[in-house]
């Protein structure tokens, strides 16, 4: 990660922008370039294709994206901007403000992150930020159980949690293996989490 030395605004952030030249995130006054591998990157792009695909089948009204700048706030009230590996959105809230540049306010409906080293982001701060905000649905994607036991259990595998908002709050469920994923968002998905781990393309799993 390369992260700035000065401490920035939020309006900062979205003016400093560096557009066309990788994915940045607005982190506790910085903007920190959030780099992946190809293997992160070939999940991401196969959720978005499945996701998108689902979309366009039952025309759900959805805009699927991994590319939408997301404000938020933690817990110490400090504004965040967050870009999801996958973004879903209605796309009557996307184009309600079709010339606007920046992040968007308002809860989207799904978010999914696809989990690097440093997956405690993931698995903590995102998380909560994306409760705070609203996000109806939010995806955690350890397609290389790299999360502790405590999450993943023992022994670890890869697995795809599924969080949903209800009262204000997300209940999870996990899946594993051949389970197929439940989505609120997408309930007629046919989609296992064995097909997302192999999307990596890495061979050993």
């Amino acid at each position: 990660m390369v992260q700035t030395a000065v401490k920035l605004s939020f309006e900062d952030f979205l003016d400093r922008y560096p557009d066309g030249c990788g994915i940045y995130e607005f982190v506790n006054g910085e903007i920190v370039e959030v780099d992946a591998t190809r293997a992160h990157k070939n999940v991401a792009r196969y959720l978005v294709k499945c996701l998108d695909g689902e979309n366009e089948r039952l025309r759900l009204g959805y805009i699927v994206d991994k590319d939408i700048k997301i404000r938020t706030v933690n817990s110490a009230g400090q504004e965040q901007g967050r870009n999801p590996d996958v973004s879903v959105v209605s796309d009557s809230l996307w184009n309600s403000n079709v010339l606007a540049y920046g992040a968007l306010t308002e809860p989207i409906k799904l978010a999914v992150e696809v989990v690097s080293t440093n997956w405690e982001d993931d698995y903590v701060d995102k998380l909560d930020e994306s409760q705070r905000l609203g996000i109806f649905e939010y995806w955690i994607v350890d397609y290389l159980a790299i999360a502790s036991r405590s999450y993943l259990g023992n022994p670890k595998v890869p697995a795809v949690f599924v969080y949903c908002l209800v009262d204000g709050h997300y209940q999870v469920q996990g899946f594993r293996g051949s389970d197929r994923i439940i989505s609120p968002t997408f309930p007629k998905l046919e989609l296992t989490v064995d097909r997302v781990i192999a999307s990596s393309k890495i061979q050993k799993l």
